[in-house]
């Protein structure tokens, strides 16, 4: 296992080769202290047995894909799926995979580069898929950009599973979170959609206008406003830590789990887009190229 580090003078970024996975991220808080704002552990080995997908990346498909599965151009392809869904990639997804350095760049705009070759069937997926992610600093931002290509049409769905903490609470109830998404992804008690989009108002999922997470626990796919360049902002008063999200994708998962205090802002295509024709694309054929770029900018408020 590598881990490879890049900073500026605003940022310290930590990766792993392994899920090509986001280890650290060190920012200044309103004291001047250093602080690492993503969940993750200090030993490398530990992700090996990690079932939360800590700061991974998820593929091929982010999210969950129901029905056991897919068409595409009328030939079925069975996913691996527990209880009837299909989850982050199956059971061995991209967040458990070793992947290759390919590049790594220690200028005034340092990035890593790692990729990694998907096979044709591999989870059940058809097509060779070449899988790359750089992650860049410029100045006190950090962007994630997911490329991929196929030789075979498939579905591609990929988005950076890391969980944000801001401060040292044993909840995120007094992070202040505002969302640009006025629409979300209505979901059957499986967290599969039911295929229809709706309002999130008189919701508790309503964070159009900055306020308080305070009870509500959130595992919901939003719909992005596309005239808003900022699509989620969260903020924490004790650390004066501010994370800023932007991105060119038409979705994002926030998930606040149960079992710690953390917030993951993915970005990613609506899940089981694959099995809702209405909802964006997710196939990718060949020839074309898959790009997720989004940007996650940190500063104090």
């Amino acid at each position: 296992m590598k881990q490879i580090t890049i900073s500026t003078p605003f940022i310290t970024l930590m990766v792993l080769n392994y899920g090509a996975t986001i280890q650290k991220i060190l920012v200044k808080d309103k004291d001047g202290n250093s602080r690492n704002v993503v969940v993750g552990f200090d030993f490398p080995n530990k992700y090996l047995n990690d079932d939360k997908y800590l700061g991974a990346c998820i593929g091929r498909y982010a999210g969950r894909i129901s029905n056991g599965g897919f068409e595409i151009d009328r030939e079925r392809y069975d996913l691996y799926q527990q209880k009837g869904v299909h989850l982050h990639g199956g059971k061995v997804g991209f967040g458990k995979k070793y992947w290759v350095v390919e590049e790594i760049h220690r200028g005034r705009q340092p990035f890593v580069t790692l990729s990694y070759l998907s096979k044709h069937l591999e989870e059940g997926y058809p097509g060779n898929l070449k899988v790359s992610v750089t992650y860049t600093l410029v100045n006190n931002a950090l962007i994630i950009t997911h490329q991929a290509s196929t030789d075979l049409t498939t579905v591609v769905n990929l988005t950076n599973h890391s969980y944000f903490r801001l401060d040292d609470d044993s909840l995120v109830n007094d992070y202040q979170l505002k969302l640009n998404c006025s629409k979300m992804v209505e979901m059957y008690a499986s967290k599969l959609p039911t295929g229809k989009i709706i309002s999130v108002e008189n919701t508790p999922y309503d964070f159009l206008q900055q306020k308080r997470i305070g009870n509500t626990r959130i595992d919901t796919p939003f719909v992005i406003d596309s005239d808003n360049e900022t699509i989620a902002k969260v903020s924490s008063a004790k650390t004066g830590i501010a994370l800023e999200v932007s991105t060119n994708q038409k979705g994002l998962v926030v998930y606040t789990p149960n079992t710690f205090p953390a917030i993951c802002f993915e970005t990613q295509n609506f899940p089981d887009a694959p099995n809702h024709k209405h909802f964006p694309n997710s196939i990718l054929k060949p020839g074309e190229f898959y790009k997720n770029e989004s940007k996650f900018v940190f500063d104090l408020i």
